[in-house]
């Protein structure tokens, strides 16, 4: 191994320069605009119909018209048809397992067992699938939160919610074309693609990191969760997924270091809107504005966009909530569990990650460990 190699063993995962940058526009705001439509409106139809409780499914159902930011239409309709099915499925079985009782006292090791097998697959799929962005982390969020529902709505009405905002995301993703029908091109479906030799090894890696991030995340969180009063264990369970999406090592720390960042930001801001505990329309607002500026800022800047994701995901369990079981939210509780759990996820994460560096960079003697990362490049 040269001198320059030695140099720089430690500089290829140094994540701080990152955390002072920010990525060029892309078109970030029509993104965001589909995105908080598709949220503000199912939303506001539950709130004027009394139906609030299932706010939840409104939520993870609105998560389709995140993929497919800036391609041609056909594409778009593709991959966002994929995306909303498989959150249909997730939703399903989450529904389902909540109505048995999987997040009980007692059934945790189910519950993380359950939870890294959805991680695991729904990432095999969106690696199959080529889905932007990639893993598992909306699939992950999707099964845990509605599975640990303290109140299970009628699993039939849920899913004709999510099932209905699904395909209100595949209208509005394409909703350019009678809007402004001059400016865009011809209707093309995309031919068919298959992902085969290097890649596919990759796409299996991924699903394996998935599954063990997932299961020592919520392994880690139900071991402490008695010790730091800890009550929301799919929380590390996400934060722990977060660092995998990456093309090197030095991205994927870095990511996982501005989840944590990020979300304490966000929980100051959070804790600044609970205090005006603003009306249930205005709160619907709020939760949209907030989808489209995490919309606008989280692929230029991972770290600032998780400042509005932090407030958007604890508002939206505060609307569930409203309906579900009035004034039982502990909110300086629910701050502290997304400061706890984040931080324990994300150390999981960047475990995951630094393992295999390691392994390359002293165990094999390898001179570029970050080009040579059983993930899939992004």
């Amino acid at each position: 191994m040269d001198s320059s190699a030695q140099r720089h063993r430690l500089s290829d995962i140094n994540p701080l320069p990152a955390l002072f940058t920010m990525g060029p526009p892309a078109r970030d705001h029509e993104a965001g605009l589909r995105c908080a439509v598709t949220l503000f409106v199912p939303l506001m139809t539950l709130l004027l119909l009394g139906r609030l409780d299932l706010a939840v499914f409104v939520s993870f159902g609105a998560f389709t018209g995140i993929y497919g930011r800036n391609i041609s239409h056909g594409e778009r309709v593709r991959m966002q048809a994929r995306a909303g099915s498989l959150l249909i499925v997730v939703m399903l079985l989450a529904s389902v397992a909540g109505h048995a009782g999987i997040a009980e006292p007692g059934n945790t090791p189910w519950l993380v067992l359950a939870t890294a097998i959805v991680a695991s697959g729904s990432a095999w799929l969106a690696g199959l699938w080529r889905m932007r962005p990639t893993g598992s982390l909306f699939q992950i969020f999707a099964f845990g939160a509605i599975s640990s529902l303290p109140e299970h709505p009628p699993v039939l009405e849920g899913m004709v919610t999510a099932v209905s905002t699904v395909l209100f995301a595949l209208t509005v993703g394409i909703s350019s074309r009678w809007l402004r029908p001059h400016r865009v091109e011809r209707f093309r479906w995309p031919a068919p693609d298959r992902v085969v030799g290097l890649e596919r090894t990759m796409v299996h890696w991924e699903a394996f990191w998935h599954f063990v991030a997932v299961v020592l995340a919520g392994a880690l969180s139900a071991a402490l969760g008695p010790v730091l009063d800890m009550e929301h264990g799919y929380w590390a369970m996400v934060a722990a997924i977060v660092p995998l999406a990456g093309h090197s090592t030095r991205y994927r720390i870095n990511r996982g270091l501005q989840r944590v960042i990020g979300t304490f930001v966000g929980l100051a801001l959070t804790a600044g809107l609970m205090f005006l505990n603003p009306p249930l329309p205005l709160l619907v607002l709020i939760v949209a504005l907030l989808q489209f500026a995490a919309e606008l800022t989280v692929v230029r800047q991972y770290m600032l966009g998780q400042v509005f994701v932090t407030p958007l995901a604890l508002l939206s369990t505060l609307l569930s909530a409203a309906a579900l079981a009035p004034g039982s939210v502990d909110r300086s509780g629910l701050i502290w569990d997304r400061a706890a759990e984040t931080v324990t996820g994300s150390v999981v994460g960047v475990a995951c990650v630094l393992f295999p560096w390691f392994w390359r960079k002293w165990v094999q003697q390898s001179d570029a460990p970050t080009m040579q990362i059983p993930m899939i490049r992004r």
